[in-house]
């Protein structure tokens, strides 16, 4: 099972802001979400930035030989 908490870390401790959905000793992965991380190399998104690079073939809704039997 995989369950998302959100929570903050201060001072060598993590505080989660809800209950953990668990009852046992339970591994878990720790992501930190820091102002380096959001913005390092991270571009925005063009709109149309791959126009001309992506085709679609003329055939592209015909059937595919591989199916004929099914047809």
């Amino acid at each position: 099972m995989f369950a998302t908490i959100k929570g903050y870390y201060e001072q060598g401790q993590i505080f989660l802001e809800e209950e953990a959905p668990v009852e046992s000793k339970t591994e878990v992965i720790i992501t930190f979400l820091t102002e380096n991380v959001k913005n390092s190399g991270i571009h925005k998104r063009v709109p149309g930035g791959l126009k001309g690079k992506v085709a679609i073939p003329d055939d592209f809704n015909e059937p595919l030989d591989d199916l004929k039997d099914y047809m």
